[in-house]
């Protein structure tokens, strides 16, 4: 037994020795593979660039003798010098006329000085994958060549390749350390298991032990162990797994549907990734999935495994380690919010904002910044450095410059700057706790036109408070007219009242008295009209009658009007209100002027939506409808058409009478309404009337609560909308 745990351990360590090597030598080829891609990249990147600054702003240059270091420099990213990654800008002749960094070799130095003798032999330009080649130290290096045509000249990439794996080194040295602990872990377990075969309960408790620490340990780092068999379905859990979910513990080992049931929907792609490493489309498996937590909640893995041998050539195993990175992406998350916020705040404040590092490159800056220096967008790049900002920039026109506050102690300064424009402008720079520093420039102009008419209002009231004191004895003389004013006014209110009553009792009277010889007039002409008592004798006769009762009905109507003005301004109008109809009262109005539309070739039509029954005055507005559709029917030439539109909506009742007439100028429609106000033109001329009929309307509408407006159109036509309100409407509910 002592023996077949010892050599299972061996076994054991020798798998585990032969799995981590693999991996080791697979993460090695893959990493060298992936750094070589990132070198093509940025040599691609930084002979394109350099392209193009030679196209805008060289077009005449033919040869690398009119390149510069600088022309380098600002075509090589801050971060393509990652892992001591070198570029050199070569000559036709394989002169050095710029390196990036500038100690690698000296100016116009020759290629030889860095690069091995076997360089010609290796370079191969614009190949898509890297070189091996020797330095001229001897070190093993890693290189692309990049043509620069229609220049000529071309760009140089290569990066040691002691520099490429030292990340991978850093890995071996890790895994070679936990492999080194496991192995010791194995080690004494094995030799206690061996020298103490007779005390197996204490090995036990030794074995439970270490597995309770693997255990804490796996639990403290939010990570845990899998061992997939893929050709049985099973997979084997650690504890820390269950946690991780939420689950209890049932046994070690899980159903691959158990699994599959928790992968988020957008995640199920494990089986496809499975299948690619069986069939060897795939050397490794590190893929980020997410789990549903028993509480509902999502949590995010990142499973890291390799395909190892089962005990039998069909039975292959995915063994592996599954982080817990729930918490980095929620912090990545957090971060990417902060930026974007950071980013939309300064981009909205109203001052122009900058920031730079510690070494002058530009981190941050909003429009306003980019506008008052009347900068390119291509330099407002992070990472773009001050001097390259400063060269692009366009300094604003200084009229003139208060002197700058410098705070010694804080490293921060201020001052306050006037352009040609005339705006004042206040520029705070203070410095970051990290060595960089911080520009903003506010907009001060209306602080400084307010100081400015503050100023100017002292003058002012300087001059004021000595106008005041001269004029302090003429107001007082002033106020003393002004109380005598003020009873004078009282007195002739008094009188204008007084008389605009006995104005309105004069009509009401008048109109009393005018009636009865009108009757007698109206009356009289209509019997000769008819002829009761034989012929009049003459044609012409029949035609004064006809004429005699017209102008006698005109004038009665228009001494209605007056009495009926008069009763409303004398306030001796009482409303009698009751349930009505309002549909009972549109037909009487249109059937009643029916006769006079066709008469005036017009179409006169209802269109009666929904009102319900409420409580109103029947008579006042029925007389209301006449009015308005009798002036409609006046105003509308032949071949139009005037429509009555009823609806009803939120407990209001609104009617609408629309027609096709001459219109009113919106001048005048504040005219209307008021008593004997008409609007004259060409048209209404020829049309009689006392102006009453639209204010006796307004005012009956007004008794009932309800509002009439006017709206038109020269040409076009007139609207007339009456609204009586919600309250009118529950007077009838209730009723």
């Amino acid at each position: 037994m002592r023996l077949l745990i010892t050599l299972l351990t061996g076994l054991f360590l020798l798998m585990l020795a032969a799995a981590l090597a693999s991996q080791l030598i697979l993460n090695r080829a893959q990493h060298v593979a992936e750094q070589g891609k990132i070198s093509l990249i940025e040599s691609d990147r930084v002979a394109e660039a350099i392209k193009v600054k030679l196209l805008t702003e060289a077009a005449s240059a033919q040869s690398l003798s009119e390149f510069s270091q600088s022309l380098l420099v600002g075509a090589v990213p801050a971060d393509a010098t990652a892992g001591n990654r070198v570029f050199l800008l070569l000559s036709k002749d394989g002169k050095i006329m710029g390196r990036v960094p500038t100690t690698v070799a000296a100016d116009h130095s020759a290629i030889e000085s860095v690069m091995g003798s076997g360089f010609v032999l290796d370079a191969e330009i614009n190949d898509q994958k890297m070189t091996v080649t020797k330095l001229a130290s001897g070190e093993d290096a890693y290189m692309a060549l990049r043509d620069l045509t229609p220049f000529q000249g071309s760009l140089l990439t290569y990066q040691k390749a002691a520099d490429v794996l030292t990340p991978w080194r850093g890995s071996v040295m890790q895994l070679s350390l936990l492999f080194g602990a496991t192995m010791m872990v194995l080690v004494l377990l094995s030799t206690a298991f061996y020298w103490q075969a007779s005390k197996a309960s204490d090995a036990d408790d030794m074995l439970t032990l270490a597995t309770t620490r693997l255990d804490k340990a796996l639990d403290g780092g939010q990570c845990g162990l899998w061992d997939w068999n893929l050709a049985e379905g099973h997979i084997f859990w650690s504890r820390s797994m269950f946690e991780i979910l939420g689950l209890s513990p049932k046994g070690e080992f899980l159903s691959y549907g158990d699994v599959a049931s928790r992968l988020h929907p957008e995640d199920s792609k494990l089986d496809v990734l499975i299948e690619d490493l069986l069939v060897g489309r795939r050397k490794t498996f590190d893929q980020e999935f997410r789990m549903r937590h028993d509480r509902g909640h999502w949590v995010w893995l990142r499973a890291r495994a390799a395909l190892e041998q089962g005990e039998t050539e069909n039975e292959p195993h995915l063994v592996g380690i599954v982080f817990d990175i729930s918490l980095q992406k929620k912090l990545d998350k957090m971060n990417r919010d902060a930026e974007v916020r950071l980013k939309d705040a300064v981009e909205n404040i109203s001052e122009a904002f900058v920031l730079w590092d510690t070494e002058s490159k530009l981190v941050l800056c909003n429009s306003k910044y980019q506008q008052f220096h009347s900068l390119p967008a291509s330099v407002c790049q992070p990472g773009t450095t001050y001097s390259e900002v400063a060269a692009a920039s366009k300094e604003p026109v200084v009229r003139q410059a208060v002197p700058a506050q410098v705070d010694d102690a804080t490293g921060s300064r201020s001052m306050e700057v006037q352009l040609a424009d005339g705006r004042w402008l206040q520029i705070n720079e203070r410095r970051t706790k990290d060595g960089g520093f911080v520009s903003v420039g506010t907009d001060i102009t209306a602080l400084k036109q307010q100081e400015e008419r503050l100023m100017q209002s002292e003058r002012n009231l300087m001059m004021t408070v000595r106008d005041l004191q001269k004029q302090r004895q003429l107001a007082e003389e002033q106020s003393q007219r002004l109380a005598e004013l003020a009873d004078k006014y009282a007195s002739e209110k008094t009188r204008a009242e007084d008389a605009n009553r006995s104005k309105s009792q004069f009509l009401a009277n008048m109109s009393h008295e005018l009636r009865t010889p009108l009757n007698a007039v109206i009356g009289f002409s209509e019997v000769m009209s008819q002829k009761l008592f034989g012929p009049l004798g003459s044609t012409k006769y029949d035609e004064y009658a006809a004429d005699i009762g017209k102008s006698g009905q005109f004038l009665l109507d228009v001494i209605n009007d007056i009495l009926d003005m008069s009763k409303i301004e004398a306030g001796r109008v009482e409303l009698e209100p009751s349930v009505v109809d309002l549909r009972a009262i549109l037909d009487d109005v249109v059937s009643l002027l029916s006769p006079r539309a066709q008469a005036g070739k017009l179409e006169l039509g209802l269109d009666f939506g929904e009102a319900p029954l409420f409580m109103a005055d029947r008579r006042a507005l029925k007389q209301v409808f006449i009015n308005l559709v009798s002036n409609a029917v006046k105003f509308t030439p032949e071949g139009g058409s005037v429509t009555v539109k009823v609806r009803s909506h939120d407990e209001q009742v609104t009617v609408q009478i629309i027609d096709t007439g001459i219109g009113i100028p919106q001048r005048d429609i504040q005219k209307l309404g008021k008593p004997f106000e008409q609007v004259e033109n060409q048209f209404t001329k020829s049309k009689g009337g006392s102006g009453l009929g639209l204010a006796i309307s307004k005012s009956l509408v007004d008794l009932h609560g309800g509002s009439l407006r006017i709206q038109s159109q020269v040409g076009h036509g007139t609207m007339v909308t009456v609204v009586l309100p919600a309250k009118t409407m529950r007077m009838a509910l209730s009723a």
